[in-house]
């Protein structure tokens, strides 16, 4: 077909096409799933500015026992010192919120001391009480002569210094002073020889842990003419 003016004006220049095909006509492949082994490695976020690294995390102290509040307040303590840190009031309280939690936590612990100790003296004290009426036993088969020799005096013996560690002690003294915490007289004879109430002879022996009465001694007591 005829056509007029330049004929150069009517060469058009060659049009580059993406391919957009989701799947390579030629290998079959899906395309964005495969790397070609000459593709650059992905290059990793650098943070800050261009070739700086990022500052490490400040470290926490460690206290002298591990204790998390003492970590804290050594925090607190390095964030308040020096010229260009001045103590804000927002540091100021939190220290105030974290000495006040420090002392409640000491208590805490104080109490749950006190009551574990309290709960182990109740239950040693528990087991003592059920093994009385055994050393009663004990005592009358010593005073009978049942137990002058032989195993079984050993087996007392022992017996009954395995209670020692226990702080077990007997109450069975006799010409001491008469003692209503520790004596529960059952009987009163007059007597010259005394010039107070005093313990002439112990019916039962009575037993004590530490300072704590258990059981009192049932005893004799003279008392003056």
């Amino acid at each position: 077909m005829p056509h007029h003016g330049n004929e150069e004006e009517y060469q058009s220049e060659p049009v580059s096409f993406r391919d957009n095909r989701k799947i390579d006509p030629e290998t079959g492949a899906v395309r964005g799933q495969q790397k070609d082994a000459g593709d650059p490695a992905p290059a990793e976020p650098v943070s800050g500015a261009a070739g700086e690294q990022a500052p490490p995390a400040p470290a926490v102290p460690d206290s002298a026992d591990g204790d998390a509040l003492a970590q804290a307040e050594a925090i607190l303590n390095e964030a308040g010192e020096g010229e260009d840190a001045p103590v804000t009031e927002v540091i100021a309280e939190l220290r105030n919120d974290l000495l006040r939690l420090q002392a409640e936590y000491v208590n805490y612990r104080r109490r749950v001391e006190r009551d574990r100790d309290v709960a182990r003296d109740q239950a040693v004290i528990g087991v003592l009480n059920s093994l009385m009426p055994v050393l009663d036993d004990i005592d009358a088969a010593r005073q009978h002569g049942d137990l002058a020799d032989g195993p079984f005096a050993a087996i007392a013996g022992k017996f009954e210094n395995a209670l020692k560690a226990y702080e077990l002690t007997r109450i069975d003294e006799t010409g001491v002073a008469f003692d209503p915490n520790i004596h529960e007289a059952l009987i009163q004879q007059p007597s010259a020889d005394v010039q107070a109430d005093s313990v002439s002879q112990v019916l039962r022996a009575g037993y004590r842990k530490g300072d704590r009465v258990l059981r009192a001694a049932q005893v004799i007591v003279a008392v003056p003419e």
